[in-house]
């Protein structure tokens, strides 16, 4: 047995964040859009390098920022949402949709700004939905990857949950970062270098 880890995929409404668990877990994609229905948890097995692991995989929108009367935006509870018990993250944005990347920057923010004092880093990974629609994106690829990169210091990937492109792969360089989070590495390098071939599958 491999151990397990908490992960959370969050981002805007509409980004697709369940599209990809569904792709990663179940192998389909729905054609029609519909809104989660507040927060879903799934527990799957996989199997990566010979090892099983479970998984808990949280989706859900409960993790944005509502409007206070005065029209300041104002968080929930992070204790509501599990961010400082969740062992590595997937901020998903649409390619197609900048609002949908402010949302993310806020997001990534905000996980930094609540995670307990002493707590071991939490790998996140910033990816770009909907990459199908890719005459449509708003900024330019290698731009925005430099900028999650270099600025943020998060790794970053774009995938078609559409058409099953790289959804794999963002669920198993997630495992592969987090599981080595403990090296004295930057998490983007470390996400960078998971890049090669291993063999991650559902059980």
């Amino acid at each position: 047995m491999g151990g397990s880890l908490r992960v959370a995929v969050l981002g805007a409404p509409g980004v697709g964040k369940t599209a990809i668990i569904r792709q990663f877990l179940f192998g389909d994609y729905p054609e029609r859009h519909r809104p989660t229905d507040g927060p879903r948890l799934y527990r799957p097995a996989v199997l990566l390098d010979g090892a099983v692991y479970d998984l808990s995989i949280r989706d859900g929108d409960v993790a944005g920022p509502s409007p206070s009367p005065g029209g300041v935006e104002e968080w929930p509870d992070p204790k509501d949402w599990s961010l400082q018990d969740t062992d590595a993250f997937v901020l998903v944005y649409d390619i197609c949709s900048p609002d949908s990347f402010d949302y993310v920057k806020a997001l990534r923010q905000r996980i930094a700004e609540t995670r307990p004092a002493g707590a071991p880093e939490a790998p996140i990974l910033v990816v770009g939905n909907k990459r199908d629609r890719q005459r449509l994106r708003f900024g330019p690829r290698r731009a925005l990857a430099a900028l999650v990169r270099r600025g943020w210091r998060c790794g970053y990937l774009e995938c078609s949950a559409k058409y099953n492109w790289h959804v794999l792969r963002l669920f198993r360089e997630l495992l592969r970062c987090a599981l080595v989070r403990a090296r004295p590495a930057h998490p983007a390098l470390r996400l960078q270098g998971a890049l090669h071939p291993a063999r991650c599958s559902l059980m």
